[in-house]
């Protein structure tokens, strides 16, 4: 076990606590995993503290558990999966080192939330290609290693997008830089020779990268990451298309894509869009979702810096042909709400409190990668699943998101349930693996396994657990990297 002086004598004794208040809000969160108690909680300000606290870990063989966003917590991966666990808070890491517009990239610690990166960025003339409104204590660096899709998918070019290069502490204790980061020289070095930090693959011919995303802290802590950047639009035009017919819009929506006239680009159905526009609850809710339709697709045009009207024109013009093929009209408002309002909506991180505890004040997320022709019959099987579990359908929202061009897309079901009913938690809970279990032979690939059904999933796949198993004793040879998730 870990003395309470030689971490205090490394992160400082003010940023050692060990009061139980503070470890029992670590002990749990809004997920089903088991609630175990940290030994205490750290929080570090650089990466050589960093560094000495891995070495410390090892050489004592204390669980680590890294993590950079604030509460509420949602699926399991920052409640220690075993006991005397020390918890790296990382949030006090907060500097934004680079921001630079021509060369549209950004680099940041890992503390930084997305509500503190948006004005800084846009602040150069550049945006975030960023998630559907991230809660307020979500960090960005957090949202990029679990590989949360974002909402631009005309600038998502490969699944790991928008995160380029990272710098890293593996559990062994080793230092290491991913991609153009690598070197040779140090990032100084690299930027006064014009050196970027943008692009992800490499050292060698190895994508690093890919090893440390979605690992949930099992290989190591990151100290820093770069991100693409996209340039900020001089003018938006966004609309909605409502219909009760979900094919249509995925074939519109994939034509919006393939032709690349659109920025934000997701559909949601009525719950969900209710859920995140409703002002006042329960009565605007109700009002909401009832005016709405059962499904809405929502786009943006935009124009830049050179005759930003004309280009807009163009697009509209160029879009007007699609929905006049498939028999859909593109309007600036449905059920009561504006096209503008929801750009102006997801262009920030959720309100509080956290659009998904609005409802009935917990919601348990099931997600997936999925292409278009699956996903009508996959909704299908979730909606009988839910039915016949006692779930009400009308309590479950669904987020549809395109990712890497259009060439996939990201669904959502989101189980909105009153914590405090045991027979509502309770079969939110069963429906949850039985849902994930029934997806699965429909051809739902499930990329971000957490909790009680990682082991599940990652099973189904014998040869990827062995070499996970093999990567996972080189760079973190003793365990000590959150032990008990993933597959370990």
């Amino acid at each position: 076990m870990i003395e309470k002086e030689k971490l205090a004598k490394i992160v400082g004794a003010g940023d050692v606590t060990y009061e139980q208040t503070v470890l029992d809000a670590y002990s749990r969160d809004m997920s089903f995993v088991n609630t175990v108690k940290p030994l205490c909680v750290v929080k570090p300000t650089s990466a050589d503290e960093i560094q000495k606290l891995v070495n410390l870990a090892n050489e004592t063989l204390t669980p680590l558990v890294p993590v950079s966003s604030g509460p509420p917590h949602f699926r399991g991966d920052t409640v220690p999966g075993t006991g005397g666990a020390v918890i790296v808070d990382l949030s006090k890491m907060k500097r934004i080192i680079n921001v630079d517009r021509a060369r549209r990239v950004a680099m940041i610690e890992p503390g930084v939330t997305f509500g503190e990166l948006i004005p800084a960025v846009e602040k150069e003339g550049i945006r975030l290609n960023m998630p559907l409104l991230p809660r307020k204590s979500k960090t960005v660096v957090g949202s990029m290693l679990e590989r949360e899709p974002v909402i631009m998918p005309k600038y998502q070019w490969d699944i790991s997008d928008p995160m380029a290069c990272v710098e890293v502490i593996f559990g062994s204790g080793d230092e290491f830089r991913t991609g153009q980061a690598a070197g040779p020289g140090t990032i100084e070095e690299q930027r006064a020779v014009g050196g970027v930090q943008k692009a992800p693959y490499g050292p060698g011919i190895a994508s690093w990268h890919r090893l440390i995303q979605g690992a949930q802290g099992t290989m190591g802590i990151v100290t820093w990451a770069s991100m693409r950047c996209e340039i900020l639009p001089s003018l938006e035009e966004p609309f909605v298309v409502g219909s009760s017919n979900l094919g249509t819009l995925l074939d519109m929506i994939s034509w919006l894509i393939r032709l690349r006239m659109v920025n934000e680009c997701f559909i949601l159905n009525n719950t969900n869009l209710a859920a995140i526009m409703a002002k006042k609850w329960p009565k605007d809710y109700q009002n909401l979702k009832d005016a709405l339709p059962t499904w809405t697709l929502f786009y943006t045009v935009a124009g830049y810096e050179y005759f930003p009207e004309e280009r807009i024109s163009s697009h509209i013009k160029g879009i007007t042909d699609i929905t006049q093929r498939l028999g859909v009209e593109a309007v600036k408002a449905v059920g009561g709400v504006s096209a503008n309002e929801i750009l102006k909506v997801v262009q920030q991180p959720s309100g509080e409190p956290y659009w998904k505890l609005r409802y009935k004040g917990a919601c348990e997320d099931i997600f997936f990668l999925t292409i278009n022709d699956k996903l009508e019959g996959q909704i299908g099987v979730m909606n009988d699943l839910a039915e016949k579990a006692g779930h009400p359908t009308s309590d479950m929202g669904v987020y549809i998101q395109p990712i890497v061009q259009g060439t996939g897309c990201h669904c959502e079901f989101n189980l909105f349930f009153d914590p405090g009913n045991p027979s509502e938690l309770n079969r939110v809970r069963e429906l949850s693996t039985i849902a994930i279990k029934n997806l699965m032979t429909t051809g739902a690939f499930f990329s971000r396994p957490y909790g009680e059904s990682a082991g599940m999933i990652l099973n189904r796949d014998a040869a990827s657990v062995a070499v996970l198993n093999k990567l996972k004793k080189m760079f973190d040879p003793n365990s000590i990297m959150n032990p008990g998730k993933v597959c370990f």
